[in-house]
């Protein structure tokens, strides 16, 4: 076998017969040259394999999945055929730009405490054209700071996430450290893996534009706004803030949540997580209140953790129930006021009979 290439190219594609050769494309004409291409296709319904297998450079891999898995389990399949030090993503509807790998494979080695480097988006239509809507959300979401990885678990805990996941160049060893993509998350399973990826490592954006990153139309982005995709998201925010729970040791979780200082005799490793969910609970947003009340409710069940709450914060079991009959997360006062769905569907049934 030949030698491990510095970088492996990992593309998970799924139906994009339209574009992968120009993703496939974009990385054999990079300025740095030492590395494997591994496409693992998930089971495509168009041509998307068949466009692969035309593009002919020995450095370039494919491995076709007989039915769809799901994207997570194309891009952790990719990872497990991969060799290189460096494992660098690309979506197959994506393109690097010429220079990407030289620069981030540059950093990573001059910069041996940085776990991954990313960098920004040129936004493209699904011609290749420049893409202008302004208004966009995809305009400014990647435009972010550098920040210390605390900070970074701030930002992602209350706003979310930033990071354009096909720009990002890892060291292999972060995978093997906190783990690959979760099956079973579908919308965020890299925001997922950030969280998980900034509890150990340090990442840097390199503040330049490294790839052309897609806008499909009518929002047919995996991201894009639609129904499902945003009753999804709702359910899998709700449960990668869950991973804030492993901060257990006080002076790391006021270094994630400074705001947490004038708390800051009272935060212990028994007391970490009742903190953690009471600044969800705090938040306006059904998903982190979600959060916060399961959170509160696991905690309370041991009877150990609940002394402990009770003694360092003067929680008790019954400031939580006052606490879940006041945090609506399911809605449930504005739907009381609508009519029962039977009565509503004969209101309308009634109106088209009029017609």
């Amino acid at each position: 076998m030949a030698s491990e290439p510095t970088v492996s190219v990992i593309i998970p594609s799924y139906n994009h017969e339209r574009f992968v050769e120009a993703a496939v494309r974009s990385v054999l004409g990079q300025t740095f040259q030492d590395f494997e291409i591994v496409v693992v296709d998930d089971g495509s319904s168009d041509g998307t394999p068949d466009v692969v297998k035309k593009i002919k450079d020995p450095r370039i891999s494919l491995h076709v999945f007989d039915k769809n898995r799901g994207a997570c389990a194309a891009a952790n399949e990719c990872i497990a055929r991969s060799r290189g030090r460096f494992v660098a993503m690309l979506s197959s509807d994506d393109m690097f730009l010429p220079h990407r790998l030289e620069m981030q494979v540059l950093f990573l080695e001059k910069n041996p405490g940085f776990g991954a480097v990313f960098g920004l988006a040129s936004l493209v239509d699904e011609s290749g054209a420049p893409f202008v809507n302004e208004r966009h959300h995809y305009t400014s979401i990647f435009k972010q700071p550098n920040r210390p990885r605390a900070q970074w678990l701030n930002r992602f805990f209350h706003q979310g996430n930033c990071l354009c996941h096909p720009s990002m160049l890892i060291r292999r060893e972060c995978y093997d450290s906190v783990g690959n993509y979760d099956n079973r998350l579908a919308q965020l399973p890299d925001f997922d893996f950030y969280v998980r990826l900034c509890m150990k490592h340090e990442i840097h954006i390199i503040q330049e534009p490294l790839i052309n990153f897609r806008i499909m139309n009518n929002e047919a982005n995996v991201s894009g706004f639609r129904p499902t995709v945003l009753v999804r998201s709702a359910f899998e925010q709700a449960r990668v803030l869950r991973h804030f729970l492993k901060i257990t040791n006080p002076d790391e979780l006021l270094a994630v949540f400074p705001e947490l200082e004038p708390e800051r005799n009272r935060v212990t490793p028994e007391t970490a997580g009742f903190h953690v969910a009471m600044l969800a609970a705090k938040k306006d947003s059904p998903e982190h209140k979600l959060f916060a009340m399961n959170t509160l409710f696991d905690l309370l069940g041991d009877e150990q953790t609940a002394k402990a709450i009770e003694d360092v914060c003067g929680f008790r079991h019954t400031d939580f129930i006052r606490l879940t009959g006041s945090l609506d997360v399911f809605d449930t006062l504005e739907r009381s006021k609508r009519p029962p769905l039977h009565k509503r569907l004969m209101k309308e049934a009634s109106k088209l009979r009029r017609k």
